[in-house]
């Protein structure tokens, strides 16, 4: 149940602007080039992350094959969420020039970090929604698809956020067609959940652009024994998809993510499942360690949670979004989960 007014924060791109399957660009000596705009309070995490799968497949293949700039809005050092502070090498404003002389990267990605919400930036949007003129790709790391869909760049795009802020965005843009997943690609639009995530995508563009055999050799050489599907979830519980797990303890979860607003009784469980109660009850106490009705509501105190910090919905707003029917049963409810009412852990 969707019960708040979905807005955008900039005005939405044209029809005209066509985001068609495009093929990534090389510079003359046949380099990919990426510009990476970095947001305060980024993820130096998502940035390493990403970076560092291309430096390796250069060395690793004896030639330069990308190629990387850093931006920031005015060209000054940007701190990132660990206080450190990073240089870059150009500004938003200088690219641009660039950009419109018809000197295009293979793709501009926006790294971003928490408080997304609250970052504007006229320059970047325009900078954007330059880049996808000229069909230049577009990578939204971490919550960069924030950035992305307050531009109007996501609308009836398949799309994934990190996972702490899925509630907040589905809630705050519309015509999104959100998803659980590491990375999705669609046409001219990248977004990646961030973090390690960041890493399984870009072994994806070294695969794709050095061949399997150098990517494998990334991945040794970086400690990392595989790399993960751009549609592998998420948000599976920590060590369930390892642990030998039942795939229908997977799908029970996934019906209860997907039934946050419109909570479904034990039985209903069952019978879609065609589980018993009792069995159902075996598996979350097995893997889980608590009962299945119990991480039903953790499930949605965590929603309602990121709903209260990251949007402006009401309290009663929040309750009904998450399945409550009254305010004071929710505030409860939240309070006995986080040990503080729902008002007092508002951002700002």
């Amino acid at each position: 149940m969707n019960v708040v007014n979905k807005r955008l924060v900039f005005e939405q791109r044209s029809d005209s602007e066509n985001l068609d399957a495009i093929p990534s660009k090389s510079l003359p000596d046949g380099t990919m080039e990426f510009l990476l705009v970095l947001a305060p309070g980024f993820s130096q995490l998502c940035l390493s992350s990403f970076i560092s799968p291309l430096l390796y497949a250069n060395r690793l293949s004896g030639r330069e094959q990308f190629r990387w700039k850093l931006i920031s809005d005015d060209g000054t050092p940007v701190v990132c969420a660990s206080g450190v502070r990073v240089c870059v090498d150009a500004s938003l404003g200088e690219e641009a020039k660039l950009l419109k002389s018809n000197r295009l990267p293979a793709g501009i990605a926006i790294c971003t970090g928490e408080g997304i919400e609250h970052y504007q930036s006229g320059p970047l949007v325009a900078l954007l929604r330059l880049c996808a003129r000229r069909n230049v790709r577009l990578y939204g790391l971490g919550t960069g698809a924030w950035i992305l869909a307050a531009a109007g760049l996501l609308s009836d795009t398949r799309c994934t956020i990190h996972w702490d802020m899925m509630a907040a965005f589905s809630e705050t843009f519309d015509g999104l067609k959100l998803t659980d997943a590491l990375f999705v690609e669609q046409g001219g639009i990248v977004t990646c959940a961030g973090e390690f995530a960041a890493f399984d995508l870009a072994i994806s563009l070294v695969e794709r652009r050095c061949g399997a055999d150098v990517a494998r050799s990334v991945c040794r050489f970086l400690t990392a024994d595989r790399w993960r599907e751009g549609e592998s979830y998420q948000s599976t519980p920590p060590g369930l998809r390892f642990n030998g797990a039942s795939e229908r303890l997977i799908r029970i979860i996934r019906m209860m993510e997907n039934s946050i607003d419109e909570p479904l009784s034990l039985g209903a469980i069952s019978r879609l499942e065609g589980l018993s109660r009792r069995q159902i009850e075996r598996l979350f106490l097995r893997h889980l360690q608590t009962p299945p009705m119990r991480y039903y509501l953790l499930l949605r105190m965590a929603r309602a949670r990121q709903l209260i910090e990251l949007t402006d919905m009401s309290v009663l707003e929040v309750a009904i979004t998450c399945g409550f029917t009254s305010s004071s049963h929710f505030s409860k409810c939240f309070r006995d989960h986080f040990t503080q009412a729902p008002s007092s852990l508002r951002r700002g």
